[in-house]
């Protein structure tokens, strides 16, 4: 994943640019994912008093170590913008977990489940997205440990960059969970977690929006829409008002 890292950013850039700014702000990101009732720390408090740093509430310090090693390679920092670690992306999947989403309150969850039929019938598996996360990444452990003798965050980077490929090709089976169920959670709330807005503890700073050139949750942009061409010079806004 590392010697595509410069692919990924054109991607993450044409993800923002076919969604409507409007609703990217007001938190599009995560509207399938519903909303914790712990708002993130922003604004000119933030700035006065540094955060400290982020204890997870859902994930324990086995799972954490997995998601921070794992998110890390999925977007990367480089010398196009920060990397999912410094926007804050693990805090992000770790206050989904809390959520409506996390715990499966916003489908249908009680069966019957048909895993082989196509996506089109909804969610078929009989585990909250909470707990594809407990079961994969102690799955995936398991497997790193029997495969190379150490649990997934203690091999060096290159082994983990192949074993999250493998996942994403659905080349590693696990027994209690799908493997490419539980990768398309990571990669899907890694990046919701880089674009989503600041209030859901992603995206610190704003760089994700940065990035890209996202302007965020400004109140107008009246005086642009006549000039064409002209390349925006503000930087974003997050809906609590903090700018970067």
């Amino acid at each position: 994943m590392t010697q595509e890292r410069e692919p990924r950013r054109r991607f993450l850039q044409q993800v923002l640019a076919i969604v409507p700014a409007s609703t990217l702000a007001a938190g599009a990101a995560v509207s399938q994912t519903g909303c914790t009732n712990q708002p993130a720390q922003t604004g000119t408090a933030a700035d006065a008093h540094p955060p400290k740093p982020y204890s997870p509430t859902y994930f324990t310090d086995a799972e954490w170590k997995f998601v921070t090693a794992a998110v890390d390679h999925l977007i990367p920092a480089d010398q196009y913008g920060a990397g999912a670690i410094q926007a804050g992306v693990p805090e992000f999947i770790d206050r989904q977990m809390e959520t409506p989403w996390g715990h499966g309150q916003l489908w249908y969850m009680q069966g019957p489940f048909h895993p082989d039929v196509v996506p089109e019938l909804g969610y078929q598996i009989n585990q909250t997205p909470r707990d594809v996360y407990r079961h994969g990444i102690a799955a995936c452990d398991a497997w790193c440990k029997q495969q190379h003798g150490k649990v997934f965050g203690d091999l060096d980077k290159p082994q983990q960059e192949q074993i999250l490929k493998d996942l994403d090709a659905g080349k590693i089976a696990f027994d209690n969970v799908p493997s490419r169920t539980f990768f398309n959670f990571l990669l899907s709330n890694t990046k919701e977690g880089y674009f989503a807005d600041p209030i859901y503890g992603g995206n610190k700073q704003m760089a994700g929006w940065k990035m890209v050139g996202f302007p965020g949750a400004r109140a107008d942009f009246a005086d642009w829409t006549d000039q064409p061409n002209v390349k925006y010079p503000y930087g974003p806004v997050s809906i609590s008002g903090e700018k970067g």
